[in-house]
C-alpha cells in the first residue's frame, strides 16, 4: 500500500487531536495564540484603519513574523503529515505481521495436525504388525506344543506297547508253568492210578518189576576251588569277560559264543537289583566253569527303566540314611556265608545323568534329591557295612564310570567331576569303564581305541592308579565300521601305555533304542557279521593283547565256524532240572519269558536258536540314553 500526497482537505492540523501527541498538540494550540495576538495587536494598532502609502517598520515586522509562523505551522503540517504517514505505515506492517503470524500459525497448526497423524498412523501400523507378530508366536506356540504332545504321545504309547509286551510275555509263562504243573500233576495222577490199579491185581512181581525202589540220590557236586582275593587282583593275563542272556543262570548263549571265538571267558557278568536276595547260584555256576562273577548291582527295583533317573524311594541321602541297612546287612552275611569270591559293580556310571544315583542332572542341577559328595559317602556306607559283617573277604569292588567323550563339559573336559565320585583307594579294588562304539557318530569320530576311550583314561589315571577293568563295551554295525574299531581294540589294549588294563566285559547283546527320535536298534554282539567276528578272533588270541589264549591252529573263522555253532541246551545245575532264571537282565534289558521269584526260581527251557540268530529286538527302556 503507497502513502498518501497530501493532507486531506477537509481536515486541518489542529483537527487532528487524536493522531497527535500531546507535546505535538500544546505546541500547535501555542502558535494559534500567537498568531491570534499579532492579529489583534495589528487591527487594534492606530495606523490600521488609516491607509498609508508605505508600510510601517512595525507592520514589516509583523507580517516577517507572520510568515516565519506560516512557515512553522507549514513545518509543523508537514511533520504532521510524516507522523501520519509514519503511522499508518506502522498500522499497515502490524497489520501484515498479524497476518503473516495468522498464516504461519496456520501452517504450523497444519503441520501439527499432520505429525499427528502419521504419528497415529505410525502407531496403528506397529500395533498391527505386534497383532500380527503375536499371531505368529501364538500359532508357532500352538504347533510346537502339538509337537511335544504328539512326540508325548508317541512315547507314551511306546511305554505302553512295552509294558503289555511284558505284562503278556508273563502271562505265557505263567500259562506255561500252569499248563507244566498241570500235566505234571496228571502224570502223577496217572501213575497213582496204575499203581493202584496193579496192587489190587495183587501182582507183586509186576508191581516190583514195573516200579522199581527209587535210586538214592546223587552225590551233591563239589564245591569249586576258587582263587584268592590277592591272585584274582592282579592276574597274569587279561580278563576275557562276557554278558549273555540269561547267564550265569542259562549257559546255552554263552557257550556258542565260545565255541565260535575259540577262547574260554573267564568272567561272567550279570546284573541285579536292590529288590533281590544275594543269588549263591550264580557265583556257584560261574566258578564251576572256572570264572570270576562280575555282579552290576544297581540301588534301585530289577526291572526299574533306565529312563527313570528319579525316584525318591532311591536317592542318596535315602541309602545313607540307613533305609536299606537291613537288605545290606543280610546281603553281606550271605556273601560271607557262601563263601566264594565275586566282583561287585556297585552303581555304575555314576557320572551319568539317566541312574538314580547320578549326582547331577544333564544341565548341572541337583538329580533326584543327590547332592554334592552323596555319592563318595553311599559307596562308602555300603563298604562299611560288607567290612563289619565279614563279606569284604569274598569281594572284589569295581568303581566303574562312564566314558566321558559326549558327557555334558563340566564331566568332559577335566577330571575333577570324575574325581569328585571316586571314594577313594582304600573303598575299591578295580576302577573300570562302560564305553562302547555307537551312533550318532559325531565329525570327529574315528572308529579306534584311543577316540573312544583314551580321555576318560586320563581322567582316571590322574587320580589313582588302581587296575582298571573296561566293564562293559560293545561296538555298533551301523555304519559298517565295528570290524575296524574290534581290530583297534585289540591294538590299542597292545600298547604299553595300556599295561595297567586287566581286562574287557563284552555286552553280548542286541539292543532297541530311540537316538534322536528315531528307532535304532544296536548289535552288539561279536558274531554280529562274519566280518566282525574274526576281527575279534584275531584280537583275542593276538599274543600281544595279553589274554593268555594261544593262536589257534585253525581258527574257527577261517575254517568255518558254522559247523561248531549249534547252541546245545544246557542242563540244570547238578542235572536235575532246568537252570533257573536270572535276577536281572543286562541294563538295557531284552525282555525274557521268565517270572522271577526271590524264594522259588521257575524253571527257564534253554534256548535251541540258531546260532546266527539275533535276539528279537525289544524297546528300550532308556530311549533318551546315550552311553558313548
Amino acid at each position: 500500500m503507497s502513502e498518501p500526497t497530501s493532507t486531506p482537505t477537509t481536515k486541518h492540523w489542529w483537527t487532528l487531536t487524536g493522531r497527535l501527541g500531546v507535546a505535538s498538540r500544546l505546541g500547535a494550540l501555542v502558535v494559534a495564540l500567537a498568531l491570534g495576538a499579532v492579529s489583534g495587536i495589528v487591527w487594534l494598532s492606530p495606523s490600521a484603519g488609516a491607509p498609508t502609502a508605505e508600510k510601517s517598520e512595525l507592520e514589516k515586522q509583523l507580517e516577517l513574523e507572520n510568515a516565519d509562523l506560516r512557515a512553522v505551522l507549514a513545518d509543523r503540517e508537514d511533520e504532521l503529515a510524516a507522523l501520519e504517514r509514519s503511522q499508518e505505515k506502522a498500522r499497515t506492517e502490524r497489520a501484515g505481521a498479524a497476518e503473516r503470524g495468522r498464516e504461519k500459525g496456520a501452517a504450523e497448526k497444519a503441520a501439527a495436525r499432520a505429525a499427528e497423524e502419521r504419528g497415529e498412523q505410525k502407531a496403528a501400523a506397529e500395533k498391527a504388525a505386534a497383532a500380527e507378530r503375536g499371531k505368529q508366536k501364538a500359532a508357532a506356540e500352538k504347533a510346537a506344543a502339538g509337537t511335544k504332545g504328539k512326540q508325548r504321545a508317541a512315547q507314551e504309547r511306546l511305554a505302553a506297547d512295552r509294558r503289555a509286551a511284558q505284562k503278556a510275555s508273563l502271562e505265557r509263562e505263567l500259562a506255561r508253568v500252569k499248563g507244566a504243573a498241570d500235566a505234571a500233576r496228571a502224570a502223577a495222577a496217572e501213575a497213582a492210578a496204575r499203581a493202584a490199579a496193579e496192587k489190587a491185581r495183587g501182582d507183586d512181581l509186576s508191581h516190583q518189576v514195573n516200579n522199581p525202589a527209587p535210586r538214592p540220590p546223587a552225590p551233591p557236586k563239589p564245591r569249586p576251588v576258587t582263587p584268592t582275593l590277592d591272585q584274582l587282583r592282579t592276574p597274569q593275563d587279561r580278563y576275557f569277560g562276557l554278558y549273555t542272556n540269561q547267564s550265569p543262570f542259562n549257559w546255552a548263549e554263552f557257550d556258542d559264543i565260545t565255541r565260535k571265538v575259540g577262547a574260554t571267558p573267564d568272567m561272567s557278568g550279570y546284573f541285579q537289583g536292590w529288590d533281590g536276595d544275594f543269588r549263591p547260584d550264580a557265583v556257584t555256576r560261574s566258578w564251576e566253569k572256572g570264572m570270576l562273577p562280575l555282579l552290576t548291582w544297581e540301588s534301585r527295583p530289577m526291572l526299574a527303566a533306565n529312563d527313570q533317573a528319579v525316584d525318591p524311594n532311591y536317592s542318596l541321602p535315602v541309602i545313607i540314611n540307613g533305609k536299606y541297612d537291613d537288605y545290606l546287612r543280610k546281603y553281606a552275611r550271605d556273601v560271607a556265608a557262601h563263601g566264594m569270591p565275586l566282583a561287585i559293580r556297585l552303581n555304575h556310571e555314576m557320572n551319568g545323568s539317566w541312574y538314580p544315583w547320578g549326582e547331577r542332572e544333564w544341565g548341572g542341577g541337583p538329580l533326584n534329591g543327590n547332592r554334592k559328595g552323596d555319592f563318595v559317602k553311599m559307596w562308602r556306607h555300603v563298604h562299611d557295612i560288607f567290612e563289619e559283617e565279614g563279606a569284604n573277604e569274598f569281594v572284589l569292588w569295581v568303581w566303574a564310570p562312564n566314558i566321558v567323550n559326549a558327557l555334558p563339559d563340566y564331566g568332559k573336559y577335566s577330571s575333577w567331576y570324575m574325581k569328585s565320585l571316586y571314594p577313594g583307594d582304600e573303598y575299591v579294588d578295580w576302577v573300570g569303564l562302560s564305553g562302547y562304539f555307537r551312533p550318532p557318530y559325531r565329525a570327529d569320530q574315528t572308529p579306534t581305541f584311543s577316540y573312544t576311550y583314551d580321555r576318560s583314561l586320563n581322567q582316571l589315571r590322574e587320580f589313582t592308579k588302581k587296575p582298571i577293568l573296561l566293564a562293559e563295551i560293545g561296538a555298533s554295525e551301523i555304519g559298517n565300521q565295528k570290524p575296524l574299531w574290534v581290530s583297534d581294540l585289540f591294538a590299542g589294549l597292545a600298547r604299553p601305555e595300556n599295561q595297567d588294563i586287566i581286562g574287557i566285559a563284552w555286552f553280548h547283546h542286541t539292543v532297541t533304542t530311540i537316538s534322536g527320535g528315531q528307532r535304532v536298534t544296536n548289535d552288539w554282539r561279536i558274531n554280529s557279521r562274519r566280518d566282525s567276528l574274526d576281527a575279534f578272533i584275531k584280537g583275542i588270541h593276538d599274543p600281544a593283547a595279553r589274554f593268555g589264549y594261544p593262536p589257534l591252529e585253525t581258527p574257527l573263522a577261517a575254517a568255518g565256524a558254522e559247523a561248531a555253532a549249534a547252541a546245545v541246551p544246557e542242563p540244570a545245575a547238578g542235572g536235575t532240572g532246568p537252570a533257573p532264571t536270572p535276577v536281572q537282565g543286562p541294563p538295557t534289558p531284552v525282555p525274557s519269558p521268565t517270572i522271577t521269584s526271590p524264594s522259588t526260581p521257575v524253571a527257564v527251557p534253554s534256548p535251541t536258536a540258531a546260532p546266527e540268530a539275533a535276539p528279537a529286538p525289544a524297546p528300550d527302556p532308556a530311549p533318551g540314553r546315550l552311553k558313548t
